[in-house]
């Protein structure tokens, strides 16, 4: 009696493949007047254009940058979620959601880069939860710039953001963080409210030591740029830069 041949074994059924996840794509705006093909790669630009959703920081700068770069689809018809400090986990993953299926959503600062010294860093923190492609785009960093411009130590620095308002309590902070930067061998970086630059650049001067060397970065990658670094001391003996209205970033390295 044949035995019939043994059948050949069924083929294990493919294993699902996952649907293609989105990417979260964090692109830099400008950091006041000037032509984009200046301050951000023809790639990113392109790319931006055609985008039909973003999360910003502020709508209407975002639709200005928008408008300046011009986009594939009419500006009224791109969404644009506002994040802010009371912007929740669950409404940021909302806006995410679509991503798990494919897709492309923005993120944008009101200024310079997204996710640094940013709110948009929840939201790429969230994205990498999801487990979300997050691509980060070249642009323009005010910190980065000024302190490559400064002179001061690029290997061991720290940006702090805003100093304190009340004059005591700044005095103090500054000192503080003069004397990390002078055991530490660390630039201070810090910014302020365009309004109230020259308050800060004067207690920088009457804080400060004279031999601490200080960089003022202000209006960087526009037509009113203007970046300078002297010794405190020096600063004293010269006229105070115009600062007024115009977004500054104050770096300073103290004296070993």
């Amino acid at each position: 009696m044949n035995q019939s041949a043994p059948q050949p074994a069924q083929d294990a059924p493919a294993a699902r493949q996952d649907k293609p996840r989105g990417t979260l794509h964090l692109i830099p705006v400008g950091l006041g007047e000037a032509a984009p093909e200046l301050w951000l790669p023809q790639a990113a630009r392109e790319l931006a254009a055609g985008l039909n959703t973003y999360i910003a920081e502020n709508a209407k700068t975002a639709r200005a940058f928008l408008k300046l770069i011009g986009t594939h689809a009419p500006l009224q018809d791109i969404t644009i979620h506002t994040l802010d400090r009371k912007t929740d986990a669950a409404q940021m993953r909302a806006w995410l959601q679509p991503l798990l299926a494919g897709g492309d959503i923005g993120l944008v600062s009101e200024a310079g880069c997204p996710a640094v010294a940013d709110p948009g860093a929840r939201v790429a923190a969230l994205a990498h939860g999801m487990g979300l492609r997050v691509r980060p785009w070249v642009g323009p960093s005010s910190i980065l710039l000024g302190l490559m411009a400064s002179g001061l130590d690029g290997q061991r620095f720290a940006f702090h953001g805003y100093a304190p308002v009340d004059a005591a309590e700044r005095a103090q902070r500054l000192r503080a963080w003069e004397d990390a930067s002078r055991k530490q061998e660390q630039t201070q970086i810090m910014i302020e409210t365009p309004y109230r630059n020259a308050a800060l650049f004067e207690a920088l001067c009457h804080t400060l030591k004279g031999s601490t060397r200080l960089c003022v970065a202000r209006a960087l990658t526009t037509r009113d740029e203007w970046i300078q670094t002297r010794a405190v001391s020096d600063w004293k003996n010269r006229p105070a830069p115009e600062l007024s209205k115009l977004p500054t970033l104050f770096l300073f390295l103290a004296a070993r």
